[in-house]
């Protein structure tokens, strides 16, 4: 019984560490992690996304387009805060909960195509192609004012390769409570030389 006790307890004690340096690991996240140039499928688009984290600091440069090589874009999302990483997640072996507060949020058209820019609804957010604006204030669609939504409640995974995942977003695109914070991982980002 003492034995069985002991071994249960170091096992205890081995889980705890492994957690506590994941957990460390993704807290102290340094460098830029993209996804491979082909992006991955973002509903019926392509998605490419670009992280850079230094010192407890993040940015996002998100690239929305109609086809794999990207030669059809239709808008950047950019956005930067800093991230603190909560603890293991309770629905997603492996992964951690993790809040992204958004400093600042900009848009850029990509696209001169009104159809697109019908469908896609930009008509009422005043963009012009090819030109940053930042949304910070006023929002833009699903990307809400830096006011009503500070902090994107989301997921951090490390791979085996040394990539890393978020949570998978939802249609909405609202991840402003911990009650909408995913329950799914996205295709990992990897380190860029």
């Amino acid at each position: 019984m003492i034995r069985s006790f002991a071994v249960l307890s170091l096992f205890l004690v081995s889980a705890c560490a492994s957690v506590d340096a994941t957990q460390k690991r993704l807290s102290s996240l340094q460098g830029t992690y993209a996804d491979a140039p082909t992006g991955y499928a973002y509903g019926q688009a392509f998605g490419h996304r670009t992280f850079t984290f230094e010192n407890g600091k993040w940015t996002l440069r998100f690239t929305l387009a109609l086809d794999p090589e990207f030669k059809v874009p239709v808008f950047d999302f950019r956005t930067r805060g800093s991230y603190q990483v909560l603890g293991p997640s309770s629905s997603v072996p492996g992964a951690y909960e993790a809040d992204f507060t958004e400093d600042a949020k900009y848009l850029t058209l990509r696209t001169s195509d009104a159809r697109l820019i019908e469908a896609f609804g930009f008509g009422a957010c005043a963009l012009t192609p090819n030109a940053e604006k930042d949304v910070s204030v006023e929002g833009c669609l699903g990307w809400k004012p830096v006011s009503v939504c500070p902090t994107d409640h989301d997921l951090l995974a490390l791979t085996p390769e040394g990539g890393v995942r978020f949570g998978q977003r939802p249609q909405d695109n609202d991840l402003c409570t911990a009650e909408k914070r995913p329950v799914a991982l996205t295709p990992a980002v990897l380190p860029t030389p």
